[in-house]
């Protein structure tokens, strides 16, 4: 492990060089879980979990396989200690993207700039954590699982590498490091083949949920027992990482007011744009080298038809992160005119599905800014044409880095001033990380 590190870091800028470094949780030592598992090809994965759950290929089979589901009711556990405990390696899964080996896969992860797209780098990490989730609850007796396991939460992802090449294999390794009633935090890592070695390029962390076979309730899920002092360790973080996210959502700006130097920021920023000609709170001033939010935005649609839909017959979740990433990058790139490279993605919250056939709108914006980093938030929601309303589905938050220093971002209104106070704290909580 440690002459993979040093592989990396040898070719990495200093701010990337940090990250591989501290990782995503702190200074740990991963437990080795490989032995006796063989890969599994990334083309295989979502037939795998249709396997699991006797989903169908056919879009017009759909109705009649969810009605089938309705019947594996009585196979949920009734008690979480009625379920089998489980080790961290019962879970653990190799996934190979043999981008080196095979080619004729590669324009489906190619960019423009010849790397590899991230945005599909997030559809493969969403169906590996499904799977993982549906291999740490397998039932021996069982040929398919009465449990409909979604991902409720992107956690974090923290890069290590700038640029992923589109001429070298690629492996995904992961498994469930933390349980708790009806969730399950999976960790999963990313590595690409240089001159032989596995080389990290990131590290992620995404939590599940388990429901009934109508994906309506929760569901219990096996427990989880650490075996070793290292596998404690990644216990107690997901335990952390939990009262984390319950800290970070009751202090939401939009359950309570801004910090006493929150408030003094947002004060110091308005007097800065004030017009000193006129004694008038009314008249603005763009300072020198910055931006008004509110010209800091891009946005788009997307119809959601089946062909991106997940086992469960609603929108996939890697497909809305994919699209979700690549308007983002879309903002980073106008706002800082030149190409952006994506460092962590943070806090991504499923908050309802999507329907196949929805008008997905998204909504990118720059939300803060300093020297070289970009932090874009981007909202999306669906669009009922029959009611014209409008929800909210997902929150995302994209950290990026420009090659050279970019115009400061600057709030007019006070909600812009509160997007720019959140972009701010989750710029700060990236930089703990890296």
């Amino acid at each position: 492990m440690l002459a993979t590190r040093l592989c990396t870091m040898r070719k990495l800028p200093f701010f990337l060089a940090r990250t591989l470094t501290s990782g995503t949780g702190g200074s740990q030592v991963l437990p080795d879980m490989s032995e006796g598992h063989l890969p599994i090809h990334v083309n295989n994965v979502r037939s795998r979990l249709r396997d699991i759950v006797g989903a169908s290929t056919n879009w017009r089979d759909h109705v009649q396989a969810m009605q089938e589901r309705k019947a594996l009711h009585t196979l949920l556990a009734k008690r979480q200690e009625d379920l089998s405990p489980r080790r961290m390696k019962d879970s653990y899964l190799e996934v190979i993207l043999p981008l080196g080996s095979q080619p004729e896969i590669r324009e489906k992860y190619l960019n423009v700039h010849n790397s590899v797209r991230f945005g599909r780098i997030l559809e493969d990490l969403d169906s590996l954590g499904v799977l993982i989730c549906y291999t740490h609850t397998k039932q021996e007796m069982q040929p398919r699982s009465p449990l409909s396991i979604v991902t409720a939460l992107v956690d974090k992802i923290n890069l290590c590498k700038k640029i992923i090449y589109p001429d070298c294999d690629i492996k995904f390794t992961g498994n469930v490091s933390w349980v708790g009633k009806t969730s399950m935090e999976v960790k999963m890592h990313m590595l690409q083949l240089h001159d032989g070695d596995y080389c990290p390029v990131l590290d992620a962390t995404f939590v599940m949920v388990a429901r009934d076979p109508e994906n309506k309730r929760p569901a219990f899920v096996n427990p989880l027992v650490p075996e070793t002092p290292e596998e404690e360790e990644i216990f107690k973080q997901g335990e952390l990482n939990k009262l984390k996210r319950i800290d970070f959502s009751t202090a939401s700006l939009l359950k309570m007011a801004p910090t006493a130097e929150e408030r003094n920021i947002v004060h110091d920023i308005f007097l800065n744009t004030l017009d000193t000609r006129t004694v008038s709170f009314r008249s603005r001033k763009l300072p020198p080298n910055s931006v008004w939010m509110e010209d800091a935005k891009l946005k788009g649609l997307q119809i959601c038809h089946p062909q991106e839909r997940n086992i469960f017959n609603r929108i996939f979740g890697g497909f809305l992160m994919r699209k979700a990433f690549e308007l983002g990058w879309a903002t980073a790139c106008s706002y800082g005119g030149s190409r952006p490279f994506i460092v962590s993605v943070d806090d991504i919250m499923f908050q309802r599905p999507v329907e196949v056939g929805s008008l997905l709108l998204l909504s990118g914006q720059v939300c803060y800014t300093e020297k070289n980093y970009i932090q874009v938030r981007v909202h999306s929601e669906v669009y009922d044409a029959d009611t014209r309303e409008h929800h909210t589905t997902n929150i995302f938050h994209f950290t990026f880095i420009s090659e050279n220093e970019v115009p400061r971002v600057v709030p007019k209104t006070y909600g812009e001033s509160m997007l720019y106070l959140d972009g701010k704290r989750h710029f700060a909580a990236v930089m703990k990380e890296i």
